[in-house]
């Protein structure tokens, strides 16, 4: 089990009808990948079996490309943890 964050950072951001559309392709590559993930305002945090969440943060940086964008930075936070994103945040809500 990982827990991972990752902050799509596409340059241009999107288009002029959508301002956000290559951060938002990222975004709908996690949606679609099954694991448990949860947008925040900077960044979007997902969990799962290792594999798949690499291949889900990979995928996601190229969605941003492939949307438009030309050129991009995907921040990334990586932990491999024995617990899992709702133990780390269920105090603090």
């Amino acid at each position: 089990m990982i827990i991972a964050e990752i902050q799509v950072a596409p340059s241009p951001a999107g288009t002029p009808d959508d301002p956000h559309a290559h951060v938002e392709a990222a975004i709908a590559v996690l949606q679609a990948s099954g694991l448990r993930y949860e947008v925040g305002a900077l960044g979007t945090t997902l969990e799962g079996d290792a594999d798949a969440v690499w291949a889900t943060l990979r995928a996601a940086h190229e969605a941003m490309l492939a949307a438009g964008a030309t050129s991009g930075i995907s921040h990334l936070k990586v932990a491999s943890v024995d617990r899992t994103m709702d133990s780390l945040t269920t105090k603090f809500r």
